[in-house]
């Protein structure tokens, strides 16, 4: 962690929206059996920017074939299909993007990988000093949180939402907002200048993750 993370942060206002918040939505770690038509119905729910594979200890032959209907109902909603973790597995299925955390790479050897056009996205944390680094390498977008507890994965890194404000009132580069984040919590992430939630359980634990992705449009449109 670098020093600048220590300090308090000042006090930004996010500057006026130029478009509403988005929703991204994260796989969960099973993505067989009936996965694609819940996705399906959860797209069917309301705009959704992105959608994010996140499969964990398969091999890159198994987790192509898990990844392709996934895609392929992506791109029938227009939604940008986005690897976790994987340039390789990225670059196989001609992907809109790869998100990186940050131990699986860095953005300027992904965009070289897999070309001008691809949406990298980097995590970091809970830290101004990393977000800046992920910028500087050109990342098109950096991952806060977890900004809440969650269940979908370990954290150690609980960010104040004030680190959305910093970001949003000095970079360009949107930003994305992580961890534990449901329709009844996220409105303070909105405000303080969050471009994307990043949401998994919230959807994919209900019991019609169309109405779930409903309820974040509707939130998104106050």
């Amino acid at each position: 962690m670098n020093d600048s993370d220590l300090e308090p942060f000042p006090d930004f206002a996010p500057p006026p929206r130029v478009q509403p918040c988005q929703l991204y939505l994260i796989s969960p770690t099973e993505v067989g059996g009936g996965f694609p038509d819940r996705l399906r119905a959860a797209l069917d729910g309301g705009p959704v920017a992105a959608f994010q594979f996140r499969v964990k200890g398969l091999d890159s032959h198994a987790a192509a074939r898990l990844a392709e209907p996934l895609q392929a109902i992506c791109a029938e909603h227009d939604v940008a299909f986005i690897v976790n973790d994987s340039v390789a597995l990225a670059k196989r299925l001609g992907a809109d993007g790869v998100h990186l955390g940050q131990s699986d790479g860095d953005a300027r050897d992904a965009r070289r990988e897999l070309g001008p056009s691809a949406m990298i996205g980097v995590t970091c944390h809970a830290s101004r000093h990393l977000a800046m680094e992920a910028g500087e390498a050109g990342a098109d977008y950096v991952a806060f949180g977890a900004f809440y507890p969650t269940t979908t994965k370990a954290t150690e890194h609980r960010p104040p939402p004030a680190i959305l404000s910093w970001w949003a009132s000095l970079f360009e580069i949107p930003c994305v907002a992580i961890g534990g984040i449901t329709p009844a919590n996220a409105a303070p992430l909105v405000a303080a200048g969050a471009d994307f939630l990043a949401v998994s359980n919230a959807v994919w634990g209900a019991d019609a993750p169309g109405a779930a992705v409903a309820a974040f449009g509707e939130l998104f449109a106050r």
